[in-house]
């Protein structure tokens, strides 16, 4: 099933269980969903993988906000921010551990033929496609650059 179908059915749900929060989450992700689909033409959907990127965007916009209502002592703004980031979590896949992200990044980097910092595009671009959803992109960025050097 499609993400926009999931999250409709979520948005009843939410209604009936009078959650706002968790509404006021499920229905951000839905506009961005039809903003991306109208955007494209929309007659077909979105793939997976749009999806997921649409989703680790949103994250991380909630993410930046809430670090920045935290530093401004904005408390009971940053806590909107923080339920909103639980809800959309759980639409993306798991996160890596460090252990296994380590890991995958070796497997990339010998599949590569890198061999030093010089290489570090060629290993960004398989790693960035292939952790898509899986890894926040400056976490790869930083372990790929310590496994080079």
């Amino acid at each position: 099933m499609s993400l926009k179908l999931t999250i409709e059915g979520e948005i009843k749900k939410a209604m009936l269980a009078k959650d706002k929060d968790r509404l006021r989450a499920l229905r951000a992700i839905k506009s961005l969903i039809l903003l991306e689909e109208t955007k494209t033409g929309g007659d077909k959907g979105l793939s997976e993988d749009e999806e997921i990127k649409i989703l680790t965007k949103a994250a991380k916009q909630r993410k930046d906000s809430a670090d920045i209502f935290q530093q401004q002592n904005r408390q009971d703004l940053a806590e909107v921010e923080l339920s909103e980031l639980e809800v959309i979590q759980e639409y993306l896949p798991k996160q890596l551990s460090e252990a296994e992200l380590e890991a995958t990044l070796k497997e990339i980097i010998a599949q590569v033929g890198a061999e030093g910092p010089k290489d570090m595009g060629k290993v960004m671009g398989v790693a960035s496609k292939q952790l898509a959803g899986k890894a926040d992109g400056k976490l790869i960025s930083e372990k790929v650059k310590a496994l080079l050097t």
